[in-house]
């Protein structure tokens, strides 16, 4: 019996993950660390799309273990010409801050400002205001969760993951990214 359950609930929990595959991303609009103000998708149309959204401190400290490996595989420059990135690839990072915490966001800021590598400062995008739509759009049910989410040149959804970073779920996100 909890054989079956387990199971039943895995289940739903890929299919609800996989529910937002190709419905066009809702747009989120707010400020990278660096001041630069943009709207995702309409922003990274024209080429494949990775973002990573967190609405809560949880979520925040597990969206930070893909910043170190997600710099290496797509945004490293100083890599040796055998490794070598080919992916043509936007990242952004979002931290999604709402309600009480909206006060608190600028103590985020600075704090990810002072011990982020300023390599990845410009791809960590600020979005403060309401949650609601885009747990709705976007299936976003743990709030203790970061999810990732690869869009298309047109700003549709062609993968989403959820949770801490893997070695399986970045390979994951790079045959997506191998495709286009």
């Amino acid at each position: 019996m909890n054989k079956l359950f387990l199971t039943t609930l895995l289940c739903l929990a890929a299919l609800l993950t996989q529910a937002q595959t190709g419905q066009p991303f809702p747009e989120v609009s707010g400020t990278t660390l660096t001041g630069k103000s943009m709207t995702v998708p309409k922003d990274t149309q024209g080429k494949y799309t990775l973002l990573g959204l967190a609405y809560s401190k949880k979520s925040q400290d597990d969206l930070e273990t893909w910043f170190q490996p997600v710099y290496s595989t797509f945004l490293d420059k100083n890599r040796s010409m055998w490794e070598v990135s080919s992916y043509n690839v936007n990242i952004y990072f979002i931290p999604m801050i709402s309600g009480i915490k909206e006060a608190a966001s600028g103590k985020i800021e600075k704090r990810l400002k002072k011990e982020l590598d300023p390599a990845l400062q410009p791809h960590v995008l600020f979005y403060t205001g309401s949650i609601k739509e885009y747990k709705d759009a976007l299936n976003l049910g743990k709030k203790d969760e970061p999810y990732f989410f690869v869009l298309d040149a047109d700003g549709k959804v062609v993968y989403a993951t959820q949770g801490a970073y893997s070695d399986k779920k970045m390979e994951e996100v790079e045959s997506y990214l191998e495709e286009e």
